[in-house]
């Protein structure tokens, strides 16, 4: 059952919708040359606005958290993935989805309020575009007076134009959020069908002063600002009561997110070592790069099953400089807990897997230039890439870690989190898609010794009983 909107959430819709019937054409007169010019008239009014924003992650792109055994700064300012691997030497490129502008290298001033980009999030046009390339600054084409004469309460477009696109492209990152989720329809998502519930994105992600609940685990494994499905249902939400017993192991979104990646396929495998192959550019049934010379050989996939993992709400990742064992998989980010953990629950994930380059006498992963001068998409020279990406990444040189001059390629995962593409209820798991003969379950690889419906006697987890 739905609970009531709490007075938190309506003071802020309130406050949004006053926001955006305020005519801003009276006051945002323009001609503006660029963002920053905007953002300047925009703070003679909301100058607490921006302060706030400037504290969130969204700005910092780092967020101090507990990892097991350490405190850490971290977030897409260092983190490492097995996507574009890193942004240290690469921001002009990586920075278009930062909500700023001119974020070219590590010299960047976060304490410059002009910098905000209040657009991004705020533009209701649908025309507001950033420079792919560029550093965060706005495209070219834009007409930026039009936008910030427009302005009002952001919709999924406004946080989709980054997330929606993370990892290089549409659909490639997260499995679950994609642009097919700018207009879903019910059977893609329960929660934003456009003809139903049609929630926005902060309906859930519920947000005071500019602090946006929840955290991505791939970047914030230790995140603090944790939202969750009891915070609108019932935390024993069927009329059978056998099904609400699932709730103290089992996630809703183990039952309710059979598959991700419903419209739009997605990334599930990255080979950097194939790249620099002077091979044609291969296409797969879906017209997905499955080899690109730059960046080497793929596998995507379309309406994937989940991979199912015990989750505590905690996640452990690997941080710049950590050594590996280049034997065994590097895990980049992944979840905690097991079936003896009390607090951990059967949770859906997408695994995203691949190869990419690390310091073979180091043992450490390398954070390679890969765009613009030097980068490897311009001279296909690893030595190169690694030498300058590893001196423009600020933590390496804190660490004194310089490229040894020896490089491998390590495999590597990454878990991501499933939490969007809510199917209808009546399209959920049912029982025998995991017990009986179900295969949707490893039984095994979790902790039991069996299917537990029907070997009792071999469920160790409390409970489970």
């Amino acid at each position: 059952m739905m609970r009531i909107l709490t007075s938190m959430a309506v003071l802020l819709l309130l406050s949004s919708s006053a926001q955006a019937a305020f005519n801003h054409k009276e006051v945002l007169q323009g001609p503006f040359a660029n963002g920053p010019e905007v953002t300047t008239q925009c703070l003679t009014c909301h100058k607490e606005h921006a302060e706030d924003f400037m504290k969130s992650s969204h700005w910092t792109w780092e967020l101090e958290q507990e990892l097991p055994g350490r405190t850490v700064k971290r977030g897409k300012k260092n983190s490492i993935n097995n996507f574009c691997v890193s942004i240290s030497g690469n921001e002009p490129r990586c920075t278009s989805c930062h909500a700023g502008y001119g974020w070219k290298d590590s010299n960047f001033d976060f304490n410059d309020m002009t910098k905000v980009d209040c657009l991004v999030c705020h533009d209701t046009t649908g025309t507001y575009m950033k420079d792919p390339a560029g550093a965060g600054e706005v495209f070219g084409k834009v007409d930026i007076a039009r936008v910030a004469q427009n302005v009002g309460t952001p919709v999924r477009d406004n946080c989709g134009s980054c997330h929606f696109y993370g990892g290089g492209g549409d659909a490639v990152k997260h499995g679950d959020l994609d642009s097919s989720m700018s207009y879903p329809d019910r059977a893609t998502d329960v929660h934003m069908d456009t003809d139903g519930n049609d929630f926005q994105c902060q309906d859930c992600h519920v947000t005071e002063k500019h602090q946006i609940s929840g955290n991505a685990m791939g970047v914030s494994p230790g995140g603090e600002t944790k939202i969750g499905c009891v915070n609108c249902h019932d935390g024993a939400p069927h009329q059978n009561k056998k099904l609400n017993t699932h709730t103290a192991t089992v996630a809703c979104q183990t039952c309710h997110i059979p598959s991700f990646a419903k419209v739009e396929p997605t990334k599930m495998h990255w080979d950097w070592e194939a790249a620099g192959q002077d091979l044609e550019d291969t296409i797969d049934e879906n017209g997905k790069h499955t080899f690109n010379k730059k960046k080497g050989s793929f596998i995507w996939q379309k309406d994937v099953p989940p991979q199912y993992a015990w989750f505590n709400g905690s996640a452990d990742a690997y941080m710049a400089g950590d050594k590996i064992d280049p034997t065994k998989t590097v895990k980049l980010a992944y979840p905690l807990g097991d079936i003896n953990d009390p607090k951990a629950k059967i949770y859906p994930f997408k695994v995203h897997t691949g190869k990419q380059i690390y310091d073979s006498e180091l043992n450490i992963l390398l954070t390679p230039k890969t765009y613009g001068e030097g980068g490897y998409w311009d001279k296909f020279d690893w030595d190169l890439a690694a030498k300058l990406g590893m001196e423009a990444n600020p933590t390496m040189v804190e660490k004194g870690l310089k490229y040894s001059g020896k490089h491998g390629f390590v495999a590597t995962e990454m878990w991501w989190r499933i939490n969007h593409m809510v199917t209808p209820k009546d399209k959920a798991l049912q029982c025998n898609d995991c017990h009986n003969k179900g295969q949707r379950l490893d039984w095994k690889a979790l902790g039991y010794d069996g299917d537990p419906m029907k070997n009792r006697k071999g469920i160790k987890h409390a409970k489970a009983e």
